[in-house]
């Protein structure tokens, strides 16, 4: 079904002109079956020029219905239509401004007779409304009047019907018609999302997960997967049948939480999580001669490093910077060959430790310096964070440097000890993955606050 639309406007800045007559027609492809034609006092004047074009002056509006008398009846005959216009986004364009000028979201599918016209009558020497039905013989009266336009309007996109042999109007239309449903189905499951820091997960007709994510605004990222046009989105959005979430309070404990539930799950449409691809750790070690040094090695599962990297590149970089912090030898942090005393150390940037020159005990303090920046801070300790609310807070335990888990507390909670927070802790896997979420994100001194603990008993 078409409602085809001609308004008649006042003129003037663009969204701040108004309507000053309107003429729907409803057509079922065939006959018109209903019909709607009024004049509207737009309570603003009308441009000069406007007046001359349509014949339409303000003593003739005085008293005719303001639009939001009208309002009703404009939704009554669009509603299940698809708005066809000549230059659509303009008639369209000005009864959404109307609406929205009465706090109301009017939203249809439009279809306009001027690229229809291009793509189905090619060659025309104008597609202007006037002189377009001219040259196909359809009668035109009342030009720049609502009625008579949209006549003409209908008379057109009949001829158009008959000229799309191939009815790819109709599918158009019905295409477009599907995407709206689909739309509005996205746009029910987006609403039931809080713009808040937590984990989604998007579930198809059978309830499985097909895809896990995090963000610090739910909302949005999932508006994004709805609203995307690659691959992965269209056929996220083509199986996708509920949402649900899980707060977490910050972006921390949703990083965690995110590329456990990945593994826990393995939903279709995630990739392998970047985090589980953590190919480097950095170790350290104590020399013959009492150096302590630190290396690059391929990670192992099960294995404590001083951190881990995801790349060779990653790791070789942050540790020639680390180096360069603590005045550490590069021979001992493995960036150049055993054999001979590094290249700092000609230029006075490496103090001696390569040739046995510098104190091993003032050497060691700095490694372990430069360790303790790197790694966790303590082999146990609570991470504090921002909590679901703004009376809870969030708690993160490393026990003998591995990931425990993570819980909520209230503010009025006095942690203590490792003891007490075992019983509020939800358990989750101590992965390399987690290591080194944490490390990175502890690294940018993004967390709140950190407790260090007595070692268990």
């Amino acid at each position: 079904m078409y409602a085809v639309v001609d308004v008649e406007t006042t003129g003037g800045k663009y969204n701040e002109e108004g309507i000053t007559e309107v003429a729907i027609y409803k057509f079922d492809g065939n006959e018109i079956v209903d019909q709607f034609i009024s004049l509207i006092n737009p309570e603003r004047p009308i441009q000069p020029f406007v007046v001359n074009l349509t014949g339409i002056n303000e003593k003739m509006l005085r008293n005719a219905p303001k639009f939001y008398e009208i309002a009703k009846r404009v939704v009554e005959i669009t509603e299940d239509c698809t708005i066809v216009a000549h230059n659509a986004s303009f008639d369209y364009r000005m009864l959404c401004t109307e609406f929205n000028r009465l706090g109301y979201t009017y939203q249809r599918q439009t279809l306009c007779t001027v690229a229809l016209a291009k793509k189905l009558i090619p060659e025309q020497a104008s597609y202007k409304l006037g002189r377009l039905v001219r040259s196909l013989g359809i009668p035109l009266s009342d030009r720049h009047r609502a009625a008579g336009d949209a006549r003409a309007t209908v008379k057109l996109l009949k001829l158009l019907l008959d000229k799309d042999t191939e009815k790819n109007i109709i599918k158009e239309v019905l295409r477009t018609k599907e995407q709206d449903q689909l739309k509005q189905k996205f746009l029910h499951l987006v609403e039931q999302v809080k713009p808040v820091t937590g984990v989604y997960y998007l579930h198809n007709q059978l309830g499985d997960v097909i895809y896990i994510g995090k963000s610090t605004n739910m909302r949005k990222r999932v508006n994004q997967h709805f609203t995307g046009k690659s691959r992965k989105s269209l056929k996220i959005q083509l199986e996708t049948h509920s949402v649900s979430t899980e707060e977490t309070g910050n972006e921390l404990i949703a990083m965690l939480k995110e590329v456990e539930e990945i593994q826990l799950h393995k939903p279709k449409h995630n990739r392998v999580h970047k985090n589980d691809q953590i190919r480097f750790g950095l170790e350290s070690g104590i020399t013959s001669m009492g150096y302590q040094f630190l290396r690059i090695v391929h990670a192992q599962d099960n294995i404590n490093y001083v951190t881990t990297f995801r790349n060779l590149n990653n790791a070789r970089k942050t540790l020639y910077f680390f180096a360069q912090k603590y005045t550490l030898c590069l021979k001992f942090v493995g960036l150049e060959s055993p054999k001979n005393g590094c290249s700092q150390e000609s230029i006075n940037q490496c103090m001696g430790a390569c040739i046995e020159k510098e104190n091993t005990e003032q050497y060691n303090k700095r490694v372990q310096q430069c360790i303790d920046r790197l790694s966790f801070q303590s082999p146990n300790m609570l991470l504090i964070d921002k909590g679901r609310t703004h009376d809870e807070r969030s708690v993160i335990l490393i026990q003998d440097n591995s990931y425990k888990g993570f819980g909520y507390v209230s503010l009025n909670y006095q942690i203590t000890n490792i003891d007490m927070i075992n019983t509020i802790i939800t358990p989750m896997k101590n992965s390399r993955a987690a290591h080194h979420i944490i490390q990175q994100f502890v690294r940018k001194n993004k967390v709140k606050e950190i407790i260090h603990l007595d070692a268990a008993p």
